[in-house]
């Protein structure tokens, strides 16, 4: 989702700095990410706030650029509308960078990892790779997870200031997806302390019972915190101390590299 109802109401109206009409056209784009598939117009004024008869509009837009279609009253997002996204992955020298990088690792530890940024309270992956042996899981480039609950996520948020890290966390759903996740603000903070100070994280079964991460970040020229390296495995498949340490250095060295072939401007 591009943004919720609350924050479409609080756009700025149109002005030489802000198309609203344009906004609105990436907001009816962005609700099919939550809506599940197909989407009647009532679907998606629902889910973006905006009035029936405006995002009537806008969908029939869609469609007759070819980035949507319509049958029976029902709109879906065409492959085309990956243009969009794939423009971005495209220009990233990151995912360029990373992506063969990772692909070795993943194949020389025969474990999933992968590569995220940080968008408010949630990551987006912009790099993965698999074993064959591995059983895959659903998550792909473009997929997005909470930060406060992955190894990524704190990686990411280690990389910010105390004050937004707090901003962050106080604005973010923070559930309970398992009996082990951290949601206390006062106790997120200071395990992402711990994680700024010693430069990786480990996290077990916060989002999920049985699956496990570790996680270092990746830094530009200038030392700041621009994405997160993560090798990720299931419990069944290692313990965690031996994980750690079987993985950490790798993984650093790894996220170390890419950080250097990173351009410098």
């Amino acid at each position: 989702m591009l943004a919720s109802p609350e924050e479409i109401a609080a756009w700025p109206s149109g002005s030489d700095t802000f198309v609203e009409s344009f906004a609105k056209g990436l907001a009816v784009i962005g609700a099919f990410g939550d809506g599940g598939g197909a989407l009647t117009i009532s679907d998606v004024s629902r889910l973006t706030g905006l009035p029936r008869a405006g995002v009537r509009r806008l969908l029939l837009s869609l469609v007759a650029l070819a980035l949507a279609e319509e049958h029976d009253g029902r709109f879906s997002l065409t492959p085309r509308v990956l243009r969009l996204g794939y423009a971005y992955l495209a220009s990233l020298s990151l995912r360029e960078i990373a992506q063969p990088l990772i692909e070795m690792l993943a194949r020389e530890c025969d474990e999933i990892v992968a590569v995220s940024v940080l968008d408010g309270d949630e990551l987006t992956y912009v790099a993965r790779a698999e074993p064959s042996s591995v059983l895959r899981r659903s998550l792909t480039v473009g997929s997005r997870l909470p930060v406060f609950c992955t190894s990524m996520g704190r990686v990411l948020l280690a990389g910010l200031t105390d004050d937004q890290v707090r901003t962050v966390l106080s604005q973010s759903a923070r559930p309970a997806y398992t009996r082990h996740t951290i949601t206390d603000i006062a106790a997120l903070s200071r395990t992402i302390a711990t994680v700024r100070s010693q430069g990786w994280c480990f996290v077990s079964e916060e989002l999920e019972l049985g699956a496990c991460g570790l996680a270092a970040p990746i830094r530009d020229g200038q030392g700041r915190t621009v994405a997160a390296l993560n090798i990720s495995t299931n419990l069944g498949r290692h313990s965690e101390k031996p994980f750690i340490k079987q993985f950490k250095q790798r993984l650093i060295g790894l996220a170390e590299k890419i950080s250097s072939s990173l351009p410098r401007s």
